[in-house]
């Protein structure tokens, strides 16, 4: 039989967190590669879950989701960006944020549709733009020379609208690269989206995790942008429980119903008796988020100084669970090769942005490194690494 896979989706394989998530396995490395933390989120969240589970909460819930789970995400929007959603119409509970991506995509691309993406780009945006048969037009996230934080030229962001551009996807706080976008770089994003009458799709599953005082603004709070932006966040990383796979979609009734639509007939429900835990804690476990993200910053403060003891060049974190490093200065040239050779030779797992761009020379020096582990962890890592560079020097 010849390759039964649709053509669109040939160039996807196995991902690279599985790739390197496997090899860290089998080398039994440490794994700084796929972002997942090693430490369980709040008791109290983990025992509401139980308690919904021995209670008879295991059949399906509501396909939107929990009414419960849907005013606590329409409260805490509004509480924390002045953002009004309607519980019923405008809150919707998706499998993940990854469900809620591929449904937005699905049900907002016809074939042919442009989407701009900032790369270095998390990979299912690229495969799910494909999969519903839309064309990506990559706009480059750059590191500044002065201040080590990657962003993007705003010309570059308008040259890359055309007539065919339906939608511009936004992360921030960015994976990979760990850029908050400001105000002003949102304010240039939400111009392109006004003048074009373009909509906003923006992933904010790192909401929460922002350090030195920085603060995540949502796009959909710039004039204009509320009636036009899809909101995507979910509990995995803000509460340490990345195999929940539970997340949320916020924003206007219509861009909404446009994602239930399609998103009924992919995973229908998320977990009920999980929503029900999650409703609980965005509530009422606000302290724990911060001591979590005071934590993170603690944790990425130290693996950026031992990863700089180690030879590399770290470039600037301003939030998520991730530092991108530049192997330049350790004499590598091509991320994916050391990438690979790291957990066999040095007993440590990373991941290779170069995966993450479309123009792939534009990340092929540079390394991700997970920081959301144990103390312990990342200095066992630092050690190792140290002692690797030592070895093939």
């Amino acid at each position: 039989m010849d390759e039964p896979l649709i053509e669109r989706m040939r160039q996807y394989g196995e991902t690279i967190f599985a790739e390197m998530t496997r090899l860290a396995v089998e080398t039994e490395s440490v794994n700084l590669g796929q972002g997942f933390p090693d430490t369980d989120g709040p008791r109290s969240l983990l025992e509401g879950a139980s308690r919904n589970i021995l209670a008879g909460v295991n059949q399906y819930p509501p396909g939107p989701g929990r009414p419960e789970l849907r005013d606590a995400v329409s409260r805490y929007r509004a509480r924390h960006y002045g953002l009004e959603f309607d519980p019923e119409a405008e809150v919707y509970v998706t499998v993940g944020a990854t469900a809620g991506i591929a449904a937005s995509m699905l049900a907002l691309v016809e074939a042919g549709d442009e989407v701009i993406v900032f790369e270095p780009m998390y990979d299912s945006y690229a495969a799910t733009i494909s999969l519903a048969g839309g064309v990506r037009r990559p706009v480059t996230l750059r590191r500044e020379s002065l201040s080590g934080r990657f962003t993007f030229d705003p010309a570059e962001l308008r040259a890359a609208v055309t007539p065919r551009t339906r939608l511009i996807m936004v992360n921030s706080p960015h994976n990979p690269t760990g850029t908050v976008f400001t105000p002003a770089e949102l304010e240039e994003i939400a111009a392109v989206c006004r003048e074009n009458d373009l909509i906003a799709v923006t992933d904010e599953v790192y909401e929460f995790l922002t350090f030195d005082d920085r603060r995540h603004v949502p796009l959909a709070t710039l004039p204009g942008m509320r009636e036009r932006t899809l909101s995507i966040s979910s509990v995995g990383k803000t509460f340490a429980v990345t195999a929940w796979k539970t997340g949320w979609v916020t924003g206007p009734e219509p861009l909404v119903r446009a994602v239930r639509t399609v998103n009924q007939f992919l995973t229908f429900s998320a977990n009920g008796a999980l929503q029900l835990a999650i409703a609980d804690a965005l509530d009422n476990e606000g302290e724990w988020i911060e001591r979590q993200r005071l934590a993170l910053q603690g944790k990425r403060d130290r693996l950026a100084e031992g990863l700089t003891r180690a030879g590399f060049e770290v470039n600037v974190c301003e939030g998520t669970y991730f530092l991108m490093t530049d192997i330049r200065p350790l004499g590598y040239a091509d991320g994916v090769d050391v990438a690979r050779a790291l957990p066999r030779q040095a007993g440590v797992a990373a991941v290779p942005a170069k995966v993450f761009y479309d123009r792939q020379d534009e990340g092929r020096h540079l390394l991700r490194f997970a920081f959301c582990k144990k103390d312990e962890v990342l200095d066992e890592a630092v050690r190792r690494l140290a002692s690797w560079h030592g070895w093939v020097n």
